[in-house]
């Protein structure tokens, strides 16, 4: 019996090393929901039991019952009918079904609604195990931000109506945005919302793209104010399947086969404001996104560590050369940078869960349960604002790393499995195919670059990174946190110089900027990881100086992952600060010469 969850040492020493009573103690406002509903736990140590049984139960149902489904859902894939109706591939249906029974659909929903109260960093870590069984069934089982935005912004009646049957696992959902002229610009969105004279809302209009748009409860960004353009003329409203709401195609992909990507035409489809007018865009939209953006990150995590697997698996036993090819330099140095870069993106993903758990916690309490003392208050407030920071910065640069990460590790992994790689016999190549999509969905890794870079010149990074160099670290790694130090230096220095150039030249260079960013936050993160009190061992491989059976302690391989990274990553560092510095504009004056005209077809 296989489980993804007690298979994967990294994932259970970061559930262990990771402080989740703290935010047990946050969800669980003290755990006062014990009271009143009976699954609710009353101590911190219940709720992290809780969570680890729903990782554990997760993992055997990942591993026995969706992973043996996912090649056939692949070449299966959607049926449109007729009439306009969908029919899932029959391992998602299954799927689907299973995860309803274990009562998972509401991740991170209220108690009241019969959600599980779940931190967000939980639901990542669910995410990132269901997605390496089945890339396709996350964007189902991921769509849960739909029933968030729901929860977040509805009035009590559509809370009342749409989530319980969320919970319940009854219906699913979509976030109906993009259109023909409106992708990642989705302030041109030109899809029309209209009121009739009783005050009842219609859509009128053609959206494409549209994840799971066959769902059962739809989320659709319109224009509620004809009369104004750009984001403050769009509104949010819900709407359900129905002889107005025609799927008029499903896309024909590259991969990620088992999700149904629909075209549909809303024919004056009845619908309800969510919210107030003119939000549509901001908050509302925008928060379902930065969900939505984690959640993709997390996806991207499972594709990776599936594809490393195999390759790992095949470069152990296939030989060449009277050798396993895991005994060629160029094969094992591969496999290193894949692993690592496996556990870099875990670490920064994990984080920013962690980070938006507190973003929520602490906006919630300030809003609802602010303490009456004055300077107790103003304290919380601050750090409200600094983990709400820190969340915005962070979000993008996951989702950027995470799934710019998994396309490495997924073409890497063909790679090393050679021609075989290249053939439908391993899942490599499906694992490539699924990857492909996440650089590009949610907003691609230029845009999220855009978002991320903002936070990296306006003084946030610089902030976060002096809290890390803050924490307790061993004294195994203080040489690494010194090495640190000092790229931190030189990304100021980098950022001090493109202030002076200006915002152009901020994006053009922002990948950069952005790079240096990353490896430092994701350097401290793995000292931080090598200097863990959670005592635990680890298999290690059989080579020229172990054998089958020794282990090795975290704390030690830990320390050897972050050695690895920050050296490694430390004369990146310097070279691409050099660039930035170089003052290049070549890209904006010499683009035509370059380039070259557009050639006639």
């Amino acid at each position: 019996m296989g489980n993804f969850y007690k298979d994967n040492d990294d994932i259970q020493f970061l559930f262990r090393h990771i402080d989740f009573k703290r935010l047990a103690k946050l969800c669980e406002e003290e755990f006062r929901f014990a009271a009143e509903f009976d699954y609710a736990p009353s101590d911190a140590g219940e709720a992290v039991e809780n969570y680890e049984m729903v990782l554990d139960a997760l993992g055997e149902l990942s591993a026995d019952f969706i992973a043996p489904r996912a090649e056939n859902v692949d070449r299966e894939g959607n049926t449109l009918h007729e009439d306009g109706t969908v029919t899932r591939a029959k391992g998602i249906a299954e799927a689907l079904e299973k995860l309803a029974q274990a009562e998972v659909m509401g991740f991170t929903l209220p108690y009241r609604f019969g959600g599980l109260n779940f931190p967000n960093l939980l639901y990542s870590m669910a995410t990132e195990i269901i997605s390496r069984a089945d890339a396709s069934l996350m964007n189902i089982f991921g769509l849960q931000g739909i029933a968030e935005t729901i929860n977040a912004f509805a009035c009590e009646e559509l809370k009342q109506e749409y989530l319980p049957p969320f919970a319940e696992g009854k219906v699913t959902g979509a976030m109906v945005l993009t259109e023909p002229d409106a992708g990642s610009d989705l302030q041109a969105v030109k899809l029309r919302a209209f009121e009739d004279e009783k005050g009842n809302w219609f859509l009128h209009g053609v959206k494409r793209f549209i994840t799971n748009g066959c769902g059962d409860v739809l989320l659709v960004l319109s224009r509620s104010e004809p009369d104004r353009s750009g984001g403050l003329g769009l509104s949010l409203f819900v709407c359900e399947p129905g002889p107005t709401v025609h799927i008029r195609r499903l896309e024909d992909k590259l991969g990620i086969h088992g999700s149904p990507t629909c075209e549909i035409f809303f024919d004056n489809t009845p619908c309800k404001l969510i919210g107030e007018r003119k939000r549509g865009l901001a908050p509302y939209v925008a928060t379902l996104m930065n969900g939505a953006r984690i959640g993709i990150a997390a996806q991207s995590m499972g594709i990776a560590e599936a594809a490393y697997r195999i390759a790992r698996d095949y470069a152990a036993s296939r030989r060449q050369f009277g050798v396993a090819i895991e005994r060629l330099p160029a094969v094992r140095d591969m496999l290193i940078e894949m692993k690592i870069a496996v556990e870099a993106g875990r670490a920064l993903l994990y984080e920013t869960s962690r980070i938006v758990d507190l973003a929520v916690a602490y906006n919630k309490r300030v809003e609802e349960n602010p303490p009456e003392d004055k300077s107790e208050l103003k304290e919380l407030k601050n750090d409200a604002r600094s983990y709400k920071r820190y969340a915005g910065m962070l979000t993008p640069m996951a989702k950027y790393l995470c799934s710019e990460m998994c396309n490495q590790v997924a073409y890497d992994a063909i790679q090393v499995l050679g021609g075989s790689g290249y053939m439908r016999d391993y899942a490599s190549e499906r694992h490539a195919r699924d990857a492909r999509i996440t650089t590009i969905y949610e907003g691609t890794s230029q845009l999220q670059i855009v978002a991320a870079v903002r936070g990296v010149c306006s003084g946030t990074t610089e902030k976060y990174l002096a809290d890390l160099a803050g924490l307790p670290y061993v004294d195994e790694v203080k040489d690494l946190i010194d090495k640190l130090a000092e790229g931190v230096e030189q990304l100021k220095v980098a950022v001090e110089f493109v202030k002076d150039k200006g915002n152009d030249y901020m994006d053009l260079y922002g990948r950069a900027l952005t790079d240096i960013a990353i490896a430092l936050i994701n350097g401290h993160l793995l000292c931080d990881q090598a200097s863990t009190k959670v005592p635990m061992d680890v298999a290690v491989a059989p080579g020229v100086s172990s054998a089958n059976g020794q282990v090795v302690a975290m704390k030690q391989r830990k320390a050897l992952v972050a050695r690895r990274y920050v050296e490694k990553n430390a004369p990146k560092i310097k070279a691409l600060t050099d660039l930035i510095c170089q003052g290049d504009r070549s890209t904006f004056s010499d683009y035509e010469a370059l380039v070259g005209p557009v050639q006639e077809q």
